[in-house]
């Protein structure tokens, strides 16, 4: 007679949870089953802005319709492509489903506190990095955002917004000051949402591709785009006087059509961008001008601070990299160690 072989408690649950995934796959293909039958053939769509697990898709006619997403979909930003389907009975609400996202280009990534890595914006082609004279021009704000400008291959341009604060004498100092990313092929402008000084300029960098906003809140992203487009309700806020500081104007990442021609990504400001993501050594790339000395230096794993031998110090002896750069990935070398939170 043969022994009956009693199973473990282990391997009964490992039974159980295999029914249950079973079921749940049942379910899911008879959930889809019924929605096949509710939705409209698959066609092409571009996300406009995202609410959570809706989003807004704008079809191939133009037409933009809040839709839910797929569980199966675990990303989704402002600028990606996406396979979505109309409901066949439309409620005025949610009339559509996501149900897949197209391969990306490129996209914008902003380290969070509490969930690590975040998309911005996704299949973007030109990163606008909008920084403002008030209440003080920060250097080192831009090289942050040049270093994930090459971190993700977007060509970068930067703006200096609240020109018209400054006299004649005190711009060209500014142009001067700014003239060393000139030489590193980063174009700049200084520009006036209120005098319209340079704004023509800005709008034919836009006009082709999709591009975006980027910056510290308070800097006048929101003033650039009513400028932009006449009649936009873009709300905007003052900087706060007594702190200095820009309060939140945008929420949520959205597209905007200009009617001359390209799209326009406004983002959400954010007061500091940080890098703790990255290592030292894509750091260390994102400074272009740093590319051609590394793996000069005497030795192989040099910090390029107080390294002997260091061809990047030795660069900026001799004046091919400028100390103000050097000083400020210095900087951001010392942040980013005491930035990174401790649960990462």
């Amino acid at each position: 007679m043969t022994k009956k072989k009693h199973l473990t408690q282990r391997q009964k649950q490992r039974i159980a949870d295999n029914a249950d995934k079973r079921l749940r796959q049942h379910k899911n293909k008879m959930v889809e089953s019924v929605d096949d039958a509710a939705f409209s053939a698959p066609e092409t769509g571009l996300i406009i802005s995202r609410f959570g697990q809706h989003a807004d898709v704008e079809a191939s006619d133009g037409q933009i319709v809040r839709c839910n997403m797929r569980r199966s979909v675990s990303s989704l930003v402002t600028g990606d492509f996406v396979i979505w389907r109309r409901a066949l009975q439309p409620t005025g609400s949610i009339d559509g489903v996501i149900d897949a996202v197209e391969p990306r280009a490129s996209v914008l990534l902003r380290p969070d506190f509490y969930d690590g890595l975040k998309p911005v914006a996704a299949n973007i082609d030109l990163m606008i990095i909008v920084s403002a004279i008030l209440p003080a021009l920060s250097l080192n704000i831009i090289d942050r955002y040049l270093v994930a400008a090459e971190m993700t291959a977007i060509k970068p341009l930067l703006v200096i917004n609240k020109i018209d604060l400054l006299n004649t004498q005190e711009q060209q100092a500014l142009a001067e000051k700014l003239a060393l990313y000139k030489n590193l092929g980063y174009n700049f402008l200084m520009v006036s949402a209120q005098t319209q000084q340079d704004m023509a300029e800005l709008l034919s960098y836009i006009q082709s591709g999709t591009s975006i906003f980027v910056g510290q809140s308070g800097v006048g992203k929101s003033s650039l785009m009513n400028s932009l487009m006449p009649g936009l309700a873009v709300q905007t806020q003052d900087v706060s006087a007594n702190s200095g500081l820009g309060q939140h104007t945008t929420t949520v990442s959205r597209l905007y059509h200009l009617a001359e021609g390209g799209n326009l990504i406004d983002s959400p400001g954010i007061r500091e961008f940080a890098l703790w993501h990255l290592s030292e050594e894509e750091v260390t790339r994102g400074f272009s001008e740093f590319i051609p000395w590394l793996g000069r230096c005497k030795f192989r794993d040099c910090k390029h601070i107080t390294d002997p031998g260091c061809a990047i110090q030795h660069a900026v002896e001799i004046g091919e990299i400028s100390t103000e750069r050097y000083d400020s990935y210095l900087k951001i070398l010392a942040s980013m160690a005491q930035d990174k939170p401790n649960h990462f």
